[in-house]
């Protein structure tokens, strides 16, 4: 870097952060030490290297027991505030979208199921290893032929076998057999186990659709796992199609605190919020590379940072990220409240409308920073050499999964009309 370039790093450090309002501050002393824990993980394991795991589409999977040191599975679960797991994964995504996308599938996806959906039996036999990344998961929800509706449009199926003899002697037998495709899954070409939600077809031919979900070890015999290649986003993240011929499960592996869609819907609306948290972390990531580099670039005889229109576009992309995790802080505040009763039933919370608005507007606003910081940086800005090609184009993903933007705008029209535009 020139003498110019290191001034302008030295200037950069004494600036104000992305942070603008400073909402970290709302954290426990003891949740800033743990995030600033995780920052410099980020900065020593994941930061040097991500844009080659990225170039390569490869995923470090050497760096799981490192992250797994962390023990940040689930905040949540260890006492941690709503706003500190929110933050955490805005971190990660402000440092690699790919790694932040991994650790969510498996911890708010796989991990919240044996949480909240698993037996004391499937807990006692999957939770440790998983909680602690000894063993990772996938969460296969997504069809081939059905993302936005497949809770209408579920195709595959589970048949439930009695006494087989054949069977193990810890269930008498008794298993599912499981046929069908999936598409999209990450984690899926490596996973130790994946959670798979199929149609009951005994139900499905008395004329009902009846959920049910399994823990799927990846190496069954009759699963297939292949690689989704030549994505433009997130190509450190292993996507996977994948597809079920007869697979037997054991009844003990079916988890029986699910039985609708109701329940995938929990799962969805809290791994929504992380995704709409990744909206943050990215903008967070822009404006810190597309300031850096409007104080280094020099441009006319003098950086691009003294010229308006820069200082304008740079306001604009602190705006919309300010913005944006305001609406996280009011909407992890809201998660706060979610209590469950004597009956199990859940109370409180943020409600799926205020989610996919969360969602919605950040990734919207998302969009709209990443495109401004690709603009400042010009030319550089399309090549992985300078974060920001990386960035514009994980944004891309981010818009689109767990719930596209069109998709989540109608969930809240139909909120706040009474009136369905979808179905």
């Amino acid at each position: 870097m020139s003498p110019a370039g290191n001034a302008a790093e030295d200037l950069a450090g004494e600036l104000p952060t992305a942070d603008f309002f400073d909402f970290e501050s709302l954290l426990s002393v003891q949740e800033q030490r743990k995030l600033q824990e995780v920052r410099e993980f980020l900065a020593n394991e994941v930061a040097p290297y991500a844009k080659d795991w990225w170039d390569k589409a490869e995923f470090p999977l050497h760096i799981l027991p490192k992250l797994g040191g962390l023990r940040l599975s689930t905040p949540t679960h260890r006492g941690y505030s709503n706003l500190f797991a929110g933050l955490v994964i805005a971190e990660m995504t402000r440092v690699d979208t790919s790694i932040a996308t991994f650790f969510m599938v498996h911890h708010d996806l796989f991990v919240e199921s044996l949480y909240e959906f698993g037996s004391k039996d499937q807990q006692d036999r999957y939770l440790d290893d998983a909680s602690n990344l000894r063993a990772t998961g996938a969460f296969a929800l997504t069809e081939p032929e059905h993302g936005s509706d497949v809770a209408g449009g579920l195709q595959t199926t589970a048949r439930r076998v009695l006494g087989d003899p054949s069977g193990s002697p810890d269930d008498g037998g008794e298993h599912w057999v499981l046929n069908g495709a999936k598409r999209w899954i990450g984690n899926g070409t490596f996973c130790d186990h994946m959670l798979v939600w199929a149609l009951d077809e005994a139900e499905l031919e008395a004329g009902r659709k009846v959920i049910r979900a399994f823990i799927v070890d990846g190496n069954l015999p009759g699963v297939a796992r292949s690689k989704i290649e030549n994505k433009i986003a997130l190509r450190t993240v292993q996507n996977a199609n994948i597809t079920f011929t007869d697979v037997r499960i054991a009844e003990a592996d079916r988890f029986a605190g699910i039985n609708s869609f109701e329940d995938t819907n929990y799962l969805l609306r809290g791994s929504r919020l992380m995704v709409a948290w990744q909206a943050v972390g990215q903008q967070l990531a822009a404006f810190d590379v597309a300031r850096q580099y409007a104080l280094e670039r020099l441009q006319f005889g003098r950086p691009l940072a003294k010229f308006q229109l820069i200082q304008q576009q740079l306001v604009d992309m602190l705006g919309n990220a300010v913005a944006s995790m305001g609406m996280m802080a009011r909407i992890a505040q809201l998660q706060e409240d979610a209590y469950v009763d004597a009956k199990g039933e859940r109370h409180g919370g943020a409600s799926m409308a205020q989610v996919a608005l969360a969602k919605s507007y950040c990734s919207a606003r998302m969009r709209e920073t990443v495109a401004m910081g690709r603009s400042i940086l010009g030319g550089n800005g399309i090549v992985t050499d300078y974060r920001m090609a990386k960035i514009f184009a994980d944004a891309e993903a981010i818009y689109t999964y767990e719930g596209s933007f069109e998709i989540n705008s109608l969930i809240v029209g139909r909120n706040v009309t009474g009136v369905s535009a979808i179905v």
